[in-house]
């Protein structure tokens, strides 16, 4: 009995310390997971940024993250010295919902400010201010309305939504007058609706003025100047609990606001044309396409192709410009995006060498043709390698995952996956769970290959194998 009488001492006094151990660890793990401020955040070397996919906020082209809001973010992550995370939610509910369960650290989008969420939220970092503007064309036939009452009379385009009750309610407004012409469906989405604008197929449109002004670089003659809303403030956000990751946000954007990369940053997706000008064929007396034909033949015997194809592709590209770099940072002849020259093995600095472009271009369409081997026909192979060299490969599976569940033919490309490809730009169809690589605009792709595949076979008309 003296025995134990210690030995019980001993286990008491163990389970003690042992207990408040784990409460000590239990307390260091709700800091973690639910205070994590910039301390917090510096600690774990991490900053974790949630967002959506959009044209303007978060996409991926060409296999590589960009977004306007992608690269204020990575600007953000490195001026605290950490490395970034981005998590992507569903819509703006999710999006506040992934926030306040401490799934992310810092909201990264245009996020409208509203009293709904002033006692939960800290808004924070880039402010900005949009409205919704009306999408004409500037050099038509007429000239651009510049006020809202020029608005009676005129037939306006627009989807289901805030567009359209704005309309609604403008047109309540004015008396009547305004012929509003609600466009329903899944297959036109509010970009296609630009496109038709600045082609003439319809009058106007309406969309929020930074959509607009991105649209306005790959369709110049469109004009965004008459706003027909009240300005909407929205900014980045934080959860109540993280005042200093909101005063270093605050802090940081005053100051990068001026810097060269959010300059660039800026003009890369709101004032770069993203159009290429292109020529006629050099010489057709000659039989010549351009001054790389003989690199063209070389090389396209590698994949089995035409060298035709190949310099149609080439054209499409860069105009056969060896200096050209795109909005997005491809560069040279074949338009390689920095990170695939560099793992075909294009030599730094060299990116703009004819022959090192197109031998990486042939390297990279061999890799695609071996990851599209589910498409059998190797003539039809060749649209799906064209599109996931404009969009990459990630993009081209969701839309064959989209055939499919769609009853189309996955491994047929015209009429068939081409349609799902246009609709990655529509939220419904790049949040369905068959997606892996949200939003797209489909649009460019689908152009793409239906330009290289028509122009091949304008050269095979006009110029001799």
């Amino acid at each position: 009995m003296n025995y134990r009488l210690p030995l019980l001492l001993l286990l008491t006094l163990f389970l003690c310390v042992f207990a408040c151990r784990n409460n000590h660890h239990a307390e260091e793990g709700t800091d973690e997971g639910g205070v994590r401020d910039l301390a917090q955040i510096k600690d774990s070397g991490e900053l974790v940024v949630l967002t959506l996919y959009s044209s303007t906020s978060y996409f991926i082209y060409r296999g590589q993250e960009m977004g306007f809001q992608y690269e204020l973010s990575e600007q953000f992550a490195k001026s605290l010295g950490v490395k970034l995370r981005v998590e992507v939610a569903n819509n703006v509910s999710d999006l506040i919902s992934k926030l306040l369960a401490g799934e992310g650290d810092i909201i990264a989008y245009n996020l409208p400010i509203t009293k709904e969420w002033k006692d939960s939220l800290l808004y924070c970092g880039e402010e900005v201010i949009t409205h919704q503007v009306i999408v004409q064309r500037s050099n038509g036939k007429t000239k651009p309305l510049t006020d809202v009452t020029q608005l009676i009379g005129k037939e306006v385009y627009v989807k289901p939504g805030k567009y359209y009750n704005r309309l609604v309610n403008l047109n309540n407004e004015l008396g009547g007058g305004i012929q509003i012409h609600l466009v329903e469906g899944d297959s036109i989405t509010l970009e296609d609706l630009m496109s038709q604008v600045s082609q003439g197929k319809i009058p106007y449109t309406v969309a929020d003025n930074d959509l607009a002004r991105l649209n306005k670089t790959y369709y110049p003659n469109l004009n965004t100047n008459l706003s027909i809303s009240f300005d909407q403030r929205a900014s980045w956000a934080v959860r109540k609990d993280c005042p200093q990751l909101a005063e270093a946000a605050d802090k940081w954007y005053a100051a990068n606001v001026i810097s060269p990369e959010y300059t660039a940053s800026m003009k890369r997706y709101f004032e770069i044309s993203k159009s290429i000008p292109h020529s006629p064929i050099l010489s057709l007396r000659e039989g010549r396409i351009s001054h790389y034909d003989h690199l063209f033949k070389k090389y396209a015997k590698e994949i089995g192709w035409d060298w035709r194809l190949l310099a149609s592709l080439a054209y499409t590209e860069s105009n056969f410009d060896t200096t050209a770099v795109s909005w997005a940072g491809a560069r040279g002849l074949m338009q390689l995006m920095p990170r695939t020259a560099r793992a075909m093995g294009v030599p730094p600095g060299k990116e703009q060498n004819p022959e090192e472009s197109i031998k990486a271009a042939v390297k990279y369409i061999a890799a695609t043709d071996r990851s599209l081997q589910a498409v059998a026909d190797k003539q039809e192979r060749i649209h799906f390698i064209l599109a996931s060299y404009n969009a990459g490969l990630g993009h081209i599976n969701d839309a064959m995952a989209l055939a499919e569940k769609y009853g189309k033919n996955k491994t047929v490309w015209k009429n068939n996956v081409e349609n799902y490809i246009l609709l990655k730009s529509n939220e419904e169809y790049f949040t369905d769970p068959v997606c892996r690589n949200g939003y797209f605009r489909g649009i460019e792709t689908y152009n793409f290959v239906r330009d290289i595949t028509e122009r091949y076979q304008t050269y095979k008309k006009k110029i001799k194998k």
